[in-house]
């Protein structure tokens, strides 16, 4: 295990848009990986392995469906949570810094390392 980068609440759970899906905390890691949390029980839910390098960025998508993930390997990865498969990978010309959702949900935006940002359609 090494260095935790970024962590993001998902927006389910009590008092959410989605208050029926389970609360999950969401953490970026230095050794590849995204990993899932249930913080009630403090457990680990998944291990998503799907980055060659550190992971920057982490964003869930409105309705608590999907997880976008930024890497250094130049790739944006979007989660299923339902079962921790990626359902769509993006790639760009520098590593990932920042990614995130907007409000509807079908548009991701991403950051690139070489001084580029770019704006996906998400529909599945």
């Amino acid at each position: 295990m090494q260095e935790i980068y970024a962590i993001r609440w998902s927006p389910t759970g009590p008092g959410t848009n989605n208050p029926n899906q389970q609360l999950i905390l969401a953490s970026a890691s230095f050794d590849s990986t995204v990993k899932l949390w249930d913080v009630e029980l403090g457990k680990l839910l998944y291990s998503l392995n799907g980055h060659k390098d550190p992971v920057y960025s982490v964003a869930f998508s409105p309705n608590g469906e999907y997880l976008a993930s930024g890497s250094l390997d130049k790739s944006m990865h979007i989660w299923s949570l339902k079962d921790g498969k990626i359902v769509k990978t993006y790639t760009g010309n520098g590593g990932i810094f920042e990614v995130c959702w907007n409000k509807e949900g079908d548009k991701l935006a991403a950051c690139f390392a070489n001084n580029t940002l770019c704006v996906l359609d998400f529909r599945m």
